[in-house]
C-alpha cells in the first residue's frame, strides 16, 4: 500500500499524543519511509503481570493500530522475561516477583486479547526472553556498565525512594536496561509507551545510541482515567473497564462516565476521525449535539469492537430497559445459599457470584455507598443478613437475585 503523505500521517499520530521525543527524529523516519515506501518498526511492551487487559492498556493499542493503518509494523514485546523481574516504575516499594508460570499463563491471555485491536497480518509478537535468556554473565555486567547510578537515580520513584531510605533492590536498576536493550536487539524506528514509562523509553534510545544504531523516537501516551474519572484505570481501585466484560456491563460502565471524560475517551479509544471528533466536540459545545447521545455511540463502538454488533445492539437495548424505563435486566443470575448458610456476608456472596473479583472489592462498594439491598443502601459491609431471599444491586448496572 501507498503510505500517506508524511504530514498525514504526522496528524494522526499526534492524536491524543502527550510528547513526542524527539519530533524532528519522527519526522525524518516518517519522509524516508514514505519516499522508499518501507515501513517502520514500531515497538511497544507489555509485562503480563495480570491475566486480563482493560481499556486503559488499549490506549497504547489503539495507537500502534493507527501506525498500522498507516502502513507501518507494529512489534509487540511479550515481556516473558522482565515481567518476572517486576517494573519498578511508580512503585514506591520493591514489586514482588511473578514466577514463570503466572508470567507465561498471563501472556497466553494477553496474545489472544490483543488480536481484537492490531491487526495480525502486520504484527509481530515476541517475547524477549527470546534474546534476554541468552545473555551471558559478561554481557549483563557489559550492559550495565553502559549506564550509571546517578542517571538511574534522577527516575523519580528511585529518587523518592533514595531519600526516604526506602529498599532498592540491584535488579530494579537492571529493568531500564533490559527494556531498552529490546530495542536495540529490534532496531525500533519507534516506541510507544504511557507517559510513566518515559525513562525506560529513553533509556531504549540511550543504548542504541551506545550500540551504534539510529535512535528510536518516542510518542508518549497518556494515562487513561478510570470511570470515576480521577485516577488512572486500574484494577485494584476499581475504576476499570476489562475488554472481556459482560456486553452489558461494558456498555453501562461507558455511560456512567462523565461527558468530559466521555470526549477523552472519544480521542483515545474511538476510532472516528480527527474531522469527526472536531464536529462532535463542536456539537456537544453548541448543544446540536446531545452527550447522552455521543455516548451511546461511544459505548457502542467499543462493545462492538470486542462483542460483535449483535451483542452491542444487545447491550443498547438492555441499557435502555434499566435506565430509560426504570425496568430491570430480563436475565438477572441468582444466587442459591447453601443449607449451613444461617448468615449473609455480603462481600463473599458478591465475589462468589462474580458480582466482584474479591471480597475486599465488595467492602470498598458497600463504604462508598454502591450496593442496595431491595431497595434500601447497604452501608455497613460487617453487617450481616438472615438466610433468605434479596434482590442485590451493585452500582447501577448489575443485579443478583439470592434465593435460600
Amino acid at each position: 500500500m501507498q503510505m500517506p503523505k508524511p504530514e498525514q500521517q504526522l496528524q494522526v499520530i499526534k492524536r491524543g499524543v502527550v510528547e513526542i521525543l524527539v519530533e524532528e527524529d519522527l519526522i525524518r523516519k516518517l519522509d524516508r519511509s514514505y519516499q522508499t515506501n518501507t515501513p517502520l518498526k514500531i515497538k511497544a511492551g507489555f509485562d503480563p503481570t495480570a491475566p486480563d487487559i482493560h481499556l486503559g492498556h488499549t490506549v497504547l493499542l489503539e495507537k500502534m493500530r493507527q501506525f498500522q493503518d498507516l502502513g507501518h509494523e507494529v512489534v509487540l514485546i511479550i515481556g516473558d522475561f522482565t515481567g518476572m523481574i517486576g517494573d519498578p516504575t511508580g512503585r514506591s516499594e520493591v514489586r514482588k516477583p511473578l514466577t514463570k508460570d503466572n508470567v507465561l499463563k498471563n501472556a497466553e491471555t494477553y496474545k489472544a486479547q490483543v488480536f481484537k485491536v492490531l491487526d495480525p497480518g502486520r504484527t509481530q509478537i515476541r517475547f524477549n526472553s527470546e534474546w534476554l535468556e541468552k545473555m551471558t554473565a559478561i554481557e549483563i555486567i557489559r550492559l550495565q556498565a553502559k549506564q550509571t547510578v546517578a542517571r538511574m537515580l534522577e527516575r523519580e520513584d528511585f529518587k523518592q525512594r533514595f531519600e526516604n531510605h526506602s529498599p532498592i533492590s540491584i535488579h530494579e536498576f537492571i529493568y531500564p536496561l533490559l527494556q531498552g536493550y529490546d530495542s536495540v536487539v529490534l532496531k525500533a524506528d519507534i516506541e510507544t509507551g504511557g507517559t510513566d514509562q518515559k525513562f525506560n523509553l529513553l533509556m531504549g534510545r540511550a543504548l542504541q545510541q551506545e550500540y551504534g544504531q539510529a535512535q528510536q523516537a518516542l510518542v508518549l501516551m497518556p494515562l487513561l482515567e478510570g470511570t470515576d474519572g480521577v485516577k488512572k484505570m486500574s484494577k485494584s481501585l476499581g475504576n476499570y473497564i476489562g475488554i472481556t466484560e459482560q456486553p452489558k456491563d461494558m456498555f453501562g460502565k461507558i455511560m456512567s462516565i462523565s461527558d468530559e471524560l466521555m470526549l477523552r475517551y472519544y480521542e483515545l479509544l474511538s476510532r472516528i476521525s480527527i474531522d469527526e471528533l472536531s464536529k462532535l466536540k463542536e456539537g456537544i459545545k453548541n448543544n446540536s449535539v446531545h452527550p447522552m447521545e455521543a455516548k451511546k455511540s461511544l459505548a457502542f463502538e467499543i462493545v462492538e469492537r470486542y462483542h460483535g454488533k449483535e451483542a452491542a445492539e444487545k447491550a443498547k437495548e438492555e441499557f435502555g430497559h434499566i435506565f430509560k424505563d426504570k425496568g430491570m435486566p430480563d436475565d438477572i443470575p441468582v444466587f442459591k445459599l447453601g443449607p449451613a448458610d444461617a448468615e449473609i456476608w455480603l462481600p463473599k456472596i458478591m465475589k462468589l457470584s462474580g458480582l466482584v473479583k474479591s471480597t475486599g472489592e465488595g467492602i470498598r462498594l458497600i463504604k462508598q455507598g454502591g450496593v442496595s439491598v431491595g431497595n434500601e443502601k447497604w452501608d455497613d459491609p460487617d453487617k450481616k443478613l438472615p438466610a433468605g431471599e434479596y434482590l442485590l444491586k451493585v452500582g447501577k448496572r448489575r443485579f443478583l437475585k439470592i434465593l435460600p
